[in-house]
């Protein structure tokens, strides 16, 4: 994990994972909140984003990556997941041209997760469609990323995978505001959210060391795979695949890697 003199950079990297006025790089107004262009497919897409931007090397070079495909996980003792949600206005959701997401701002009443001795704050949660993770080699039809940062600049990611099901009351709050086209963040004045409402009842996890999921692919990310999904319904999955039918980064290779789990 890196530590304080990296918080620049980490907070730099956090372009999927921080509030929006985080989000442009060398003061560039885009929307999107990258200064330089890219896709998920095309001459834009993944296997050309070390190629696009100096800064994105990493996107090529790295060596803890993700998105991962969860297999031989190792069972260790490890501390559970603690979740300080609460519900809260609606405020800052965005279609950045990449993912629909809910932004949190530093002025607001914090969500916190706790893992054994550190302290994270949610700063940001998104959509994928289909998920990113696999697990033991099965993909699952939608994920959540809940990104998380310490004070002292640690990043942390929970991915929630997502299965047909029935409809999830938070899901069907973000789809029934969400914004079709990318732009600037939106107040959805007198609806509220709880974040905890995208969590499932067991807390169970896998966890392994990676990256941010996007350009510029930062590493140093502690991620925390939830193993049991939360249903949404079919309906619902439609509604985020008619806006973003394939935002997904390919698996990258565990390069040695260990996946721990917990009991």
């Amino acid at each position: 994990m890196h530590t304080s003199p990296r918080i620049p950079t980490l907070t730099a990297a956090l372009m999927l994972a921080t509030p929006g006025v985080l989000l442009a790089q060398s003061g560039a107004p885009a929307p999107s909140g990258w200064k330089t262009p890219w896709a998920y497919d095309g001459p834009l897409g993944p296997s050309h984003w070390a190629d696009l931007d100096s800064a994105y090397a990493t996107c090529r070079d790295g060596k803890e990556q993700s998105p991962i495909d969860v297999r031989g996980a190792v069972t260790a003792n490890l501390p559970p997941l603690q979740f300080d949600y609460h519900p809260g206005p609606l405020d800052h959701l965005i279609n950045n041209g990449y993912a629909v997401r809910v932004n949190y701002h530093e002025d607001e009443q914090p969500n916190v997760l706790r893992v054994g001795d550190e302290t994270y704050r949610l700063v940001q949660f998104h959509f994928h469609h289909p998920s990113e993770e696999y697990v033991g080699g099965k993909a699952y039809p939608m994920v959540i990323h809940l990104m998380h940062q310490s004070s002292d600049g640690k990043l942390a990611g929970v991915a929630v995978l997502l299965e047909a099901g029935k409809p999830n009351a938070a899901v069907q709050r973000i789809r029934d505001h969400m914004p079709l086209a990318k732009g600037a963040e939106h107040d959805i004045s007198g609806v509220t959210i709880d974040p905890a409402g995208l969590l499932p009842a067991d807390r169970s996890y896998y966890t392994y060391m990676g990256s941010v999921s996007a350009p510029p692919c930062t590493e140093g990310v502690t991620w925390f795979v939830l193993k049991t999904p939360v249903e949404v319904s079919p309906a619902q999955i439609r509604a985020f695949a008619r806006v973003y039918p394939h935002d997904v980064r390919p698996l990258q290779p565990l390069n040695g890697r260990v996946v721990r789990q917990s009991h």
